[in-house]
Order: C-alpha cells, then structure tokens, then sequence
C-alpha cells in the first residue's frame, strides 16, 4: 500500500478545519510544531503551551520552508505571509505558491485528532505501554522482538504525552506493520485521551508506583488513573497485565478484552524461573510461556527489566515470535541512554548510568542492582526525586533506608530538602554518617564524586531529570576515562 498523502484538503477534513488559504491539493511532506527543527514543505500546527503561544511562529514557519500551518480560529492575521496577496482561485499558481492556511477551533485537538485519523488510515497494529517505571524500556525491547518479523515503528524518545503521541502516530502514514508506543501520564484523564487517540489492540500495563504521587491523593488513584489504559477495549483487545503487581491484578478483571499475564513472583502466562541475577553483568531466567519454555540470558541489568523482557515476551509470542528469535534477541539487547547502562572506564571505575528519572520504586530496584554488583566499594549516588507531594520526604527516607541494607559503602544525597532527609534516614537505618553525604546540587555531587572514587568502585547514578544527575556521570567519563 502506498503512503498516505497529507494533502490541505484531507488534513483540514481530519482536523475538522478550514482552508482560508492556499491551495487544498497542496501535499505536506511531514508535521511539526517546533519552527527550529520544521523541515522544508512540512505542516506547522501552532500549539499554545503554558509560556508560548505557536500562533505567534507562524511567519517564522513559513520562512523555514513550511508549505503550511494550521492555527486557531481568527489568528489567520498572525500569519503576515499569508496576506497582501489577493485570491487568484484555488488550484492557480499564486494559490499553490502561498502557504496553506487552516483554521481550527483548537490546534491541540486538531493535532490529535490528525493523528487519529492517520493512525485508522495507516492499517497499523498499535501496541501501547504504560506503567509507572519501565515503560520506554519495555517500548524498546518489544520493538526488538517484534522487529524480528515486522516492519516497527516505535515513538521517539519520551514522545509519549499528549502532544508528542499524536506527532508519532502521524508517522504511520508510511503503514508500517506494527507501531510500538508508550503512555505517559501525570494527571487523570490524560491516558484516557491518548488511548482515544492511538486505539491500541495490544495494551501493556507494567506496574503500579509512587512516580508523580504530587498530583494523586494515593497510589491506588495512580492505578486508578493508568487503568484508562483499559477505555475503548473490544473483545478482540489484548492486555499484557503484570501478575506481580497486587494494583494491577486487582483490576485486570475488569478489562473487556482478553488478559495475559506475565511475572517472576507469581503464577502467569508468561514468567521467569530459576532466575540467577548476575549484578552489572544481567539476568538470565528459565521462561514459561503458552508457547513452550526457553532460556533466556540478558544483559540489561535487574529484576526489574527482567519483568520488562517478559511483558516484551508476551508480546512478542501473540505476534508469533519464535522463543528462539527472542531469547536471541534479548542476549543482544543494549539499555536505552541513561537508563541502566553499564560505562566501564580506563580507570577501572564502573558507572550504572540510570540518570535519566527516577521514583522510588525505580530507586529501590536499582539498589538491588548495586547491592549484588562485585566491587571494590559500592558508591549511591542519588538524586531528589521529584513530583512526590507532601510524601517526598517519607518516601526519600524509604529509599535512604533501603539504601543502607542494600551494601552500599558510600552514598551521596542530591537535592533539597527530601533529599536530606534520605541521608539521615541511612544514617538512622545504620550507615556511619562519614560514609553519608547530602549536597544541594549535581554539579557539587560531581566535584565530590570524582573525587572520591578508586579503582574497582562501582558509581550507581540515578535520580528525577530535574537534578540533573547525569552531570556526575558525564563528570567521572571526563576525568576517569
């Protein structure tokens, strides 16, 4: 099948707007809402964020080689270029010169609702992933497996809220066979808008945690909130639901569609078994599925990815992957940046850079990765989580906690308040407060940490992307490598 053309006229009919200007047959060759990276005869769709309002980047669009924008309902005048010229029909050559100029009611919803329609146009399979850690992991990994047979497109980066979903889903106009994409979330409401918009046949939910508690009165109205991920299912909709998640469990029952199960802990469709954990080096796992049973050895690190792989697995064997095709491709699989990788420096410093978020669930496990690391010394280096409410300093002194039952000989607290309170619950918990430090920023904790490290130190860094952790890790590659 050929790739669906983005002409004015059906855009401006997918996004419920009007051409005022400009030729309706005009083709746009992508979508944009970013006039520093538009490239040449793309779509400029002017956005309204918080701090910025698209309508006011229109002419800027235009000089940048959009072919055409879509803006609100009267703004038409913002676009300077698009005046002064008078109407010469459509179809003539002054028309096709001009940018075209569509007017909607609301650009944010003309956005999702394009991509709804190219998403239907395309034919694609939609795989859609949500959960509270895990996500981008699982993404990548079932994208792997799945590519194994399938052409597979997957959303960019975290290109998962209400904005950025919609401009990968419009990607699918090329009609790959599979799109394999992840659902984000702060609020209630928004996984219900971008499963309205993606429409997913297979939905993976892979836990339940305290990321973004801030905005919910409690994790179980976090869970209430990624439940969403069950609105529009059919009888022929599958959820790959985690077995080992009590919050999960409690509401898989009520998903219309069918429900497969993976896990370690308990009883599932698909779960690992005489698991060895090997530290910094990976995970292998006996796995049993409805498909039969395979080793499967990876290096991404943890029981937490492990579940990660399973979720992928389960996946993977409905699209009738061979078990030997993805116990192949699991023994391959590399951690998205910053999230797990193991840097080895010339030094004989090993760094675990998971620096690319963090909360505590995520926090915790992560430790379980340093605590069975084979090391000369096992350093922490962990970063205020962010969004956690009134609950931050509570759950920091959790993970503080956890910290000193998990080996750690060195533990470096970064961030505020919270983030205090997380050193002295390690030193409350049983750490000698000179093994304990609490400093107020990740260039500081850079300075610090750098210093301290000796050959045969394994750096866990991790925490929220506000800190700016990554900074300690690009630190020590600077001077140790």
């Amino acid at each position: 099948m050929s790739e669906i053309r983005l002409t004015a006229a059906w855009v401006a009919a997918a996004a419920d707007g009007s051409i005022v200007s400009g030729d309706e047959a005009r083709e746009f060759s992508g979508v944009s809402i970013d006039t520093r990276t538009i490239g040449a005869g793309e779509l400029f769709i002017a956005i309204r964020g918080e701090r910025f309002d698209g309508a006011e980047f229109t002419d800027a669009a235009v000089t940048a080689g959009a072919a055409g924008v879509i803006v609100p309902r009267g703004r038409r005048a913002t676009l300077r270029q698009a005046q002064g010229r008078p109407e010469q029909g459509r179809g003539t050559k002054a028309s096709a010169e001009r940018p075209v100029v569509i007017e909607v009611d609301d650009t944010t919803v003309a956005l999702q609702a394009l991509a709804h329609a190219v998403r239907r146009e395309s034919g694609t399979k939609v795989v859609a992933i949500t959960g509270s850690a895990g996500k981008t992991t699982t993404k990548e990994v079932t994208s792997e497996f799945l590519a194994s047979r399938y052409r597979v497109v997957r959303n960019r980066g975290n290109f998962n809220n209400h904005i950025g979903l919609p401009l990968s889903l419009i990607e699918l106009r090329q009609r790959p066979e599979i799109a394999v994409v992840e659902l984000g979330m702060n609020h209630a409401g928004e996984i219900s808008t971008l499963v309205r918009v993606a429409e997913p046949e297979i939905r993976v939910w892979t836990n339940v945690g305290e990321a973004h508690l801030g905005f919910f009165a409690s994790v179980d109205t976090i869970a209430d909130a990624k439940a969403e991920i069950f609105e529009g299912a059919t009888p022929s909709t599958l959820l790959v639901a985690n077995a080992d998640d009590d919050r999960i469990a409690a509401r898989a029952g009520g998903f219309a569609g069918r429900v497969v199960t993976f896990g370690i802990d308990r009883a599932a469709d698909v779960r690992a078994a005489a698991v060895v954990d090997r530290g910094i080096d990976g995970t292998s796992a006996r796995v049993t599925t409805p498909r039969g049973d395979v080793d499967i050895a990876t290096p991404l690190v943890g029981r937490g990815n492990l579940a990660n792989i399973l979720a992928a697995t389960a996946v993977a064997i409905e699209c009738d992957v061979p078990l030997a095709t993805v116990a192949e491709r699991a023994a391959q699989l590399r951690p998205a940046s910053h999230r797990g990788e193991i840097v080895r420096l010339a030094t004989g410093v090993t760094v675990i850079d998971d620096s690319y978020n963090a909360n505590p669930t995520a926090m915790k496990r992560a430790l379980e990765v340093l605590a069975r690391a084979d090391a000369v010394r096992r350093i922490a280096v962990l970063g205020e989580m962010l969004e956690l409410g009134d609950r931050a300093s509570d759950l920091h002194a959790e993970v503080g906690r956890s910290a000193a039952t998990s080996r750690v000989d060195l533990l470096f607290a970064v961030g505020g308040a919270p983030a205090a309170a997380l050193a002295d619950a390690a030193v409350g918990a049983g750490m000698s407060r000179d093994r304990v430090r609490h400093v107020a920023t990740s260039e500081l904790a850079a300075d610090a940490v750098a210093a301290a490290v000796q050959r045969g130190d394994v750096v866990l860094v991790k925490g929220s992307r506000g800190v700016k952790t990554d900074r300690v890790v690009d630190r020590l590659k600077a001077e140790h490598a």
